[in-house]
């Protein structure tokens, strides 16, 4: 590669971004080359195998340099770099390159490979060598068809290619078990996926010569994957327990053989053998750790602390030593003591005693040794990574204890015990309790030898899951475990059993939750390492030297926050977001950056203090780290070997670094972006500064990782020890306790989002540098919005006096000389009081902003005014330096609060200090005074930021701001400069000393009322004005509690207001449950709303929904009783009145029925319908305080019928009873069903009784009087004179009148009739209005067809001036489309009536004897509503008036002419006939047709058997036959009938086919409702019949009755019609009278021939 190079100090070409150079070693006389041949192409990235290396270009080129054995013709090694031909043209984005092949990753996401190729590397079957990059097939052929997979990342060893997707999963190809595959054939020439890592976010690969290092999101705690209780591959147990006699023994050493591939030398080596320890952070077994049920339980460890003063501690060691150091100062520290092993010995499970004995005298000398080193020095504060445990929770003395599980593990020869006791520490301290001369010895220091460091125990081999990790590491991720002989309880440090018992606060979790905001744009800090392949060096940092053949997490770095991973040969690297770096693997050349060992498990690499590493790269034996330093120019270290340069070729001299060392060049190169290695090259990509632009980002990238280093050190410094601080709740309050709990989460979730800004920068830095991909510019607010809410915490801690409450646990942890808070602090004066240094610190990152903005403005000074570059960097400024500003606000405002609760009166301190409240103003200066007040009267005003308090003496009265209104007083009327403020309850006056103090608390009122309502308004971006609005609105919605009002008393009311008063929607609740949510007017429940009462009785509650005036029921509502009564209808102050139903119970209970009908005060009174169901009764009449009262109606489910009078709810007086078989009784009553006094008993053969009679109907009479047999001659007429019925029941315009009032009160009028016509139509359109804005929200109530009839319906129709027919049409059409919507006046009382009028006759009520009440009720509706209709279209004609027809439309009339309007009977030759039938029938009738015609049914049933026998004999004969018996003369007897298309000649046995168009015509009759409708059925079948006849004569006829009749009979027989008398009665009733003289009324009197000549007709 020599021959690439030149000086860095000449140059080439003009380039200024991407700056290729390259060296060797580390020594003061190397200088970095750079690589020539690439002119002035910008290198984006670059990958070194052992003797190559490959550079990828803007524009997407390819070179390759250095030793290219698979190329073939061209020199080796290459003079300069050459490009690949193959790849133009593919805009490739990555390469990589592996020890002696390469890689490449297009924009569309394929992979290309090249060079060797002999262990299937490249991914190409059958070829030992690939010359020219070669796309690789990359399928998921689980899919069908296959998919392929898009590329984003590879990475290339030795022998084994791995590929990161798109969709983050990884897949292999090569040799060997770093592959992570379950296949044992080798190579795997086909990418497959890495199934053991499906279902995991993988973020980053790496890999060594014979490893694979994948970097993972961790999974949320519920779908962590649990760790199986059997070996996958064996099947046996993971876990086994011993049950002893005092202790059980619970072993995890199950070691499986399937799960591992040992190569010869390692099967050689034998068993694996306990060695000691040499390091204070390797794990040893004699100081293991616990494991709690739950992440949250008490963390217990046992610790080495050797060389405390020179060796960085690893960060949860630091803060052991920190709380031991500070926390326990005067502790005794414990002697070395060996006799702890000889009480009760011989109870040991171990075989070799002798072997324990042994170790715990060297474990005591050891620790004696360690302790004499430790009084020496002292360890030094250093910046400490965050761990993710969360503080420990209360834990009691006896539960701590019980918690505690002991632990030990002995060495014995050549083999290890790795055993487990779970121990009650009780049981323990009971049995074995050392004597008080033993002093503890600790379980720590064990030496361990040379040969054997990087064997560990078997115990966790077989878990694919988990690895044995550092003791520090396990800590933090709450996975603890504790071990310990019986009788070693000595090991444990008094210490730590006292800190196990400590009264802790609740846990707060210090790591925000997965799934914030930020982490879908930003790299999340919550990762795992997962590695697997060979590990004889100890790369896979497991802790062993044993191969993984599938992926396994490193446990130890899975709280580090690692961001970043890389391999060497055979050693690995992880970067933190700390900037930090841990090593492991082989150290052979000091690599690793320490001389530590062993170096199995991961290890920070000693870095001076203040040195943050942000890139990290590794070759065959060293170490590159990019890293910031004093200054924001990045510089580079080395660790490894060194590379001397000798003749042609490099060669190692056995020289190598103790620890990473400055390279002295680096500052020549420009500004550093990225570090590569490989084989035991370097090269550096830089960047020239140009225009200040690229030092502006580093010094941006630099300062952000500077400042989350101090905040992960006050955190884990600071904020958790305090946390921890067993008097921390004595000392601040159980409210200020939660209160520093939730500011250290929202400093915790600040912290958080500043790592992950770290990992982004340090990307961006990576990347081409583009401002857009500046997340902090992009995603602005997330950061606006997660400072907002960290300082809100800090103001509100500090209000309530935190900082102050703060320093006495402060002083007691951290001493009387608080350096360490002063250096994170950024502070070096003394005198500071440490409450302000506290304070100080949490303002760190409000000081921060001011740096957001600072250098945000110097980078957008780099570009061009009108770019968009220059604008988004000046708005991102302007945005920060905003922020800032916004919260320094915020901060005065709460010292200024924090300083008036100091002086404001002690008691009321308590009762008004809340975190969230802001003092605005106070008016202790006399400023402000109450009106009238009394001469020796103290009044006080405070205005908060959400209330204002009026204090007098002891006590104060508090003005929630929300309902707070406040207006000037005129001084020219009043002469004072006053105030008038306006609450629910209250309103006083307030004087101002001065018209600037009135302005001042005018403003100041409502602006805090304006941004109460608004909540606070949000800071101002630079250039933004802000409106202020003068007053706040008078109309809003607030909550509030009413304390005077006595029917309001302790009610809470939210929702709109008005001035004081609640106006428009809102729910109103009482504290005895009652609620009504509804709308409000001037303070009253006013319009529609629903209430709520509970019964407590019930325990069930009264619902009433509908509408209220002036804080009372009024107007149309449903009540739910809580007995199950259900009434609907109207109200009036709070009582039933008007019409309404009633249901009580239900079908299934003891006492159903039904009232409908009128109510006066809460009483049945009027006209109404009572259904007893249980009794099968129906009484219609009148009714008088609940009781029946004057004229009525019964009848039963048994036929009885009872009409007469009623009184105290009985019948007595005069009435007529009726059986079913028509026995009646006319006379008088004295009780239900009891004849009393003088009457007229009628027989059914009309027989009857005339005299006195006593008795209860259906029981026995007493009869005195005459028997009369009437006279043989007596007409039947007379006999029906002597029983009208209905004359004795309620008069059909006496029924429903309530109905009828309340259509004419919505109208406007007080009685029907009187009233303005215009206020009518007013009363219309607003009732129209306010319901189509009630139902808006109920599309199931309005369709869209609907909303347009009742938009069409608030178009009044022209109805002024005489009425015309095209008037009279337009009024119709309107009538119809009112009657059909419930929301109009005329459409609810249409309603109401067909609900009353189905009420009354269905059911009991279905009875014949009501059939004549039911038609005549039917007529008084007619009446009624033509009364409502005049009085709306005043112009309308009186019934029986005549529309003349205009004269042009008065010619050519036709018999039977086919206009609509002409075919109507009331259409007669002279114009149009007004008549309520013909314009409100069609309305009604057709909902009104079910019960009235049941009844017709009824009445006409006996005549109807005999007319449906006759028809069904007589349509058995032939149509000839039938037409000869009926007499119709032959010439009109069909000869031949068309039948679709086909003429038919008409045969002696033909049936059903002669004038089958009239019988189909005439069958529609049952399917029309209106007489108007069947007439008109009549005359098309009259027609149908004359057009049959025409057809045959061929000529001009004119019918006479005597030829039409037996045609007309004809068909009627062969229509079939089953309910004809019904429908010819029906007809006869309802009829218009003026039809009955034209020509539809002669043919109707046909048809009712008809049905009587069929009842008479002879059959022979």
């Amino acid at each position: 590669m020599e021959q690439l190079e030149k000086d860095s100090g000449e140059e080439e070409g003009p380039g200024e971004r991407g700056l290729l150079h390259t060296w060797k070693g580390y020594s003061c006389s190397v200088k970095p080359q750079k690589v020539l041949g690439l002119g002035s192409k910008t290198v984006l990235q670059a990958a070194l195998g052992t003797r190559h290396g490959v550079i990828l270009t803007e524009g997407g080129e390819v070179y390759s340099f250095g030793e290219l054995p698979w190329r073939q013709g061209s020199a080796n090694p290459a003079p300069v770099p050459i490009l690949e031909q193959a790849l133009i043209g593919q805009r490739v984005v990555a390469v990589a390159a592996g020890s002696f092949h390469s890689g490449a990753i297009s924009e569309d996401g394929t992979a290309y490979m090249w060079g060797e190729n002999s262990s299937g590397q490249c991914g190409v079957a059958s070829k030992n060598v690939v010359p020219d990059p070669m796309a690789i097939s990359i399928a998921d052929r689980e899919t069908s068809p296959p998919q392929q997979i898009r590329i984003k990342q590879l990475a290339c060893g030795e022998q084994h290619t791995i590929a990161l997707s798109v969709h983050c999963e990884v897949w292999a190809w090569g040799s060997g078990c770093q592959l992570g595959l379950v296949t044992s054939v080798f190579p795997v020439s086909k990418p497959q996926k890495v199934e053991h890592l499906a279902g995991r976010r993988v973020l980053q690969i790496a890999c060594g010569a014979f490893h694979s290092l994948a970097l993972v999101q961790r999974l949320p705690s519920q779908e962590a994957k649990l760790i199986p209780d059997k070996c996958n591959h064996c099947n046996q147990l993971l876990i086994t327990m011993t049950d002893k006699e005092d202790h059980v023994i619970i072993s995890d050493s199950h070691y499986c053989p399937l799960g591992m591939e040992l190569t010869d030398s390692e099967q050689r080596q034998g068993s694996p053998v306990q060695k000691l320890r040499r390091s204070p952070s390797e794990p040893s077994l004699g100081s293991t750790v616990t494991e709690p049920s739950g992440k949250d339980s008490p963390t217990v460890v046992c610790r080495d602390e050797k060389d405390l003063g020179t060796t960085e501690l690893p960060p949860e060691g630091k803060e052991m030593s920190e709380h031991s150091d500070r926390g326990n100062v005067k502790e005794p520290e414990p002697e070395a003591h060996g006799g702890v092993a000889n009480q009760r010995v011989k109870n040991s499970p171990y075989p070799d005693e002798q072997a324990v004995k042994e170790y715990l005298k060297r474990l005591s000398d050891h620790s004696l040794a360690e302790q004499t080193a430790k009084n020496a020095q002292c360890p030094q504060a250093q910046d400490e990574p965050v761990d993710d445990d969360p503080v420990p929770p209360p834990t009691t003395v006896s539960s701590s204890l019980n918690s505690l599980v002991v632990s030990y593990a002995s060495a014995m020869g050549v083999k290890v015990a790795s055993t487990y006791e779970a121990l009650s520490l009780k049981k323990v301290m009971s049995y074995y309790y050392p004597p008080p001369g033993g002093c503890p010895v600790p379980a720590e220091g064990l030496k361990e030898t040379r040969e054997g460091q990087v064997r560990l125990e078997e115990s966790m081999q077989g878990k694919k899951s988990s690895s044995l990790g550092d003791i520090r590491e396990e800590e933090a991720e709450g996975v603890i475990r504790r071990l310990s002989l019986p009788g070693l309880l000595s090991q444990v440090s008094p210490r730590l059993l006292r800190k196990a018992s400590r009264p802790r606060m609740r846990t707060v979790v210090l790591t925000p939750p997965f799934g914030s905001e930020a982490d879908a744009y930003l790299p999340s800090l919550q990762t795992e390492v997962w590695s697997w392949g060979r590990g004889k060096e100890g790369q896979l940092g497991h802790g062993d030297i044993l191969p993984r053949l599938q992926p396994l997490c490193i446990k130890s770095l899975s709280s580090k926050e690692v961001i970043q991973v890389a391999s060497g040969a055979h050693h690995s690297l992880a970067l933190t977001a700390q900037s930090q770096v841990f090593s492991w693997g082989s150290n052979n050349s000091g690599q690793l950056g320490h001389m530590e060992l062993p170096s199995t498990m991961p290890r920070l690499a000693k870095m001076s203090e203040g040195i943050r590493v942000w890139d990290i790269a590794a070759g065959q034996e060293h170490t590159l780290l990019l890293a910031d330093g004093d200054c924001f120019q990045p510089i580079l270290y080395y660790s490894g070997k060194q590379v001397s340069q000798e003749g042609s070729s490099p060669q190692t001299n056995g020289v190598y670094t103790q620890q990473p060392v400055l390279l002295p060049f680096c500052m020549n190169l420009g500004y550093v972006s990225s570090v590569f290695s490989g084989g035991q090259s370097c090269l550096a990509l830089a960047d020239r500064n140009v225009m200040g632009y690229i030092a502006s980002l580093h010094e941006l990238a630099s300062a952000e990782r500077k400042f989350y280093c101090r905040l992960s050190s006050i955190k884990s410094q600071i904020l958790r020890p305090l946390l921890g601080l067993e008097n921390l709740c004595t000392a601040l309050g159980t409210a200020s306790s939660l209160l520093l709990q939730t500011m250290a989460s929202r400093f915790s979730k600040l912290c958080y989002l500043t790592g992950q800004h770290v990992a982004s920068l340090n990307l961006f830095l990576h990347s081409t540098k583009e401002v857009k991909g500046l997340r902090m510019l992009e995603h602005s607010v997330i950061f606006v919005d997660i400072y907002k809410e960290y300082w809100r915490t800090v103001g509100d801690f500090l209000v309530m006096g935190g900082f102050q409450a703060l320093v006495k646990p402060s002083l007691d942890f951290f001493g009387k000389s608080p350096e360490l808070l002063q250096r994170l602090a950024e502070t070096n004066d003394e005198s500071v009081p440490f409450s302000d240094l506290l304070l100080a610190l949490f303002d760190l990152p409000i000081r921060h902003l001011h740096e957001y903005g600072r250098v945000l403005l110097k980078l957008a000074t780099c570009f061009e005014v009108s770019s968009a570059d220059y604008q988004k960097l000046q708005d991102g400024s302007s945005k920060y330096e905003a922020l800032a500003i916004h919260l320094k606000r915020k901060r005065k405002e709460a010292e200024y609060t924090y300083h008036f609760w100091k002086t404001f009166p002690g008691k009321m301190t308590d009762s008004l200090r809340k975190p969230s409240r802001r003092l605005i103003c106070e008016s202790s200066n006399k400023a402000l005074t109450l009106q009238s007040a009394g001469r020796f009267s103290v009044n006080w005003f405070i205005l908060f930021n959400d209330a204002l308090v009026h204090a007098q003496f002891s006590t104060h009265h508090v003005f929630p701001l929300s309902t707070l209104w406040v207006e000037p007083i005129s001084e020219e009327t009043s002469g004072v400069y006053g105030l008038k403020i306006t609450s629910p309850e209250e309103q006083f006056s307030l004087l101002a000393s001065s018209p600037v103090e009135k302005a001042k608390w005018l403003r100041a009122i409502n602006q805090a009322v304006d941004q109460d309502l608004n909540g606070c308004p949000d800071f101002l971006m630079a250039g933004s004005g802000s409106v202020q609005r003068p007053e706040p609105p008078i109309s809003r919605t607030a909550k509030y509690t009413f304390y005077k009002d006595s029917r309001l008393k302790e009610a809470t009311y939210e929702g709109r207001w008005l001035a004081g008063k609640p106006n428009g929607k809102g729910v109103l609740k009482w504290q005895d449950g009652r609620m009504y949510t509804g709308t409000f007017k001037n303070g009253l429940e006013d319009g529609f709303g629903e209430y709520i009462v509970p019964n407590k009785a019930l325990d069930k509650e009264d619902h009433y929904q509908g509408h209220w005036k002036e804080g009372k029921m009024h107007g149309y509502g449903t009540y739910k009783y809580s007995t199950g009564e259900v009434y609907e209808g109207s109200f009036q102050d709070n009582m039933r009145h008007g019409h309404g139903i009633l249901r009580s119970g239900k079908l299934t209970s003891s006492s159903p029925s039904m009232f409908i009908g009128q109510w006066v005060q809460d009483k049945k009174t009027g006209y109404g319908v009572f259904d007893d169901i249980t009794r099968g009764e129906k009484y219609m009449g009148m009714w008088q305080d609940d009781l029946r009262q004057g004229n009525g109606v019964i009848v039963t489910q048994f036929g009885l019928y009872y009409e007469g009078a009623f009184s105290s709810n009985k019948m007595i007086g005069s009435g007529i009873l009726l059986s079913e078989d028509d026995t009646s009784y006319e006379g008088e009553f004295i009780d239900d069903w009891t004849l009393n006094g003088k009457g007229t008993l009628t027989m059914p053969n009309g027989d009857y009784f005339e005299g006195t009679f006593s008795g209860e109907w259906g029981t026995g009479l007493k009869v005195t009087g005459t028997y009369f047999k009437p006279n043989l001659y007596d007409t039947d007429k007379e006999k029906t004179e002597t029983l009208k019925l209905g004359v004795l029941a309620v008069a059909p315009d006496e029924k429903w009148r309530a109905v009828f009032d309340e259509c004419w009160s919505q109208l406007g009028c007080e009685s029907p009739g009187q009233g303005e016509n215009w206020r009518a139509w007013e009363n219309i359109a607003v009732a129209l209005t306010t319901s189509r804005r009630q139902h808006k929200d109920s599309p199931e109530i309005m369709s869209r067809s609907h909303n347009k009839t009742l938009e069409s319906l608030e178009v009044i129709p022209q109805h002024v001036g005489p009425v015309t027919l095209e008037k009279y049409e337009n009024i119709r059409k309107y009538l119809i489309k009112a009657c059909d919507t419930p929301l109009h006046p005329l459409g609810k009382l249409v309603e109401t009536l067909v609900a009353v009028y189905r009420m009354t006759y269905v059911g009991v009520g279905a009875n014949r004897r009501l059939l004549e009440q039911a038609v005549n009720e039917i007529q008084s509706y007619l009446k009624r509503i033509f009364q409502l209709v005049r009085f709306l279209f005043p112009d309308l004609p009186e019934e029986g008036s005549v529309i003349p027809v205009p004269s042009a439309a008065s010619h050519d009339k036709r018999p039977h002419c086919e206009e609509e309007t002409d075919c109507r009977p009331e259409s007669t030759e002279s114009g149009r006939l007004v008549s309520s039938s013909g314009l409100l029938l069609p309305v009604l009738l057709p909902r009104l047709y079910p019960p009235l015609f049941t009844l017709y049914a009824l009445e006409n049933e006996r005549e109807e058997d005999v007319y449906w026998e006759c028809v069904l004999r007589l349509n058995k004969q032939p149509d000839l036959t039938l037409l000869n018996f009926l007499g119709v003369q032959q010439k009109f007897w069909p000869v031949c009938i068309s039948n679709l298309g086909e003429n038919k000649k008409v045969l002696p046995s033909t049936k059903n086919i002669c004038f089958a168009s009239a019988v189909e015509s005439l069958q529609q009759i049952s399917t029309t409702f209106t007489p108007t409708d069947k007439l008109h059925v009549i005359q098309q079948t009259f027609e149908e019949i004359t057009q049959e006849v025409l057809s045959l004569l061929k000529n001009d006829f004119l019918w006479s009755m005597d030829d039409l009749f037996p045609v007309f009979l004809y068909v009627v027989l062969r229509a079939r019609i089953r309910n004809l008398g019904s429908e010819v009665h029906l007809i006869e009733d309802l009829m218009d009278p003026s039809v009955q003289n034209g020509e539809q009324g002669i043919m109707f009197t046909t048809l009712k021939a008809s049905y009587y000549q069929i009842q008479h007709e002879k059959i022979t």
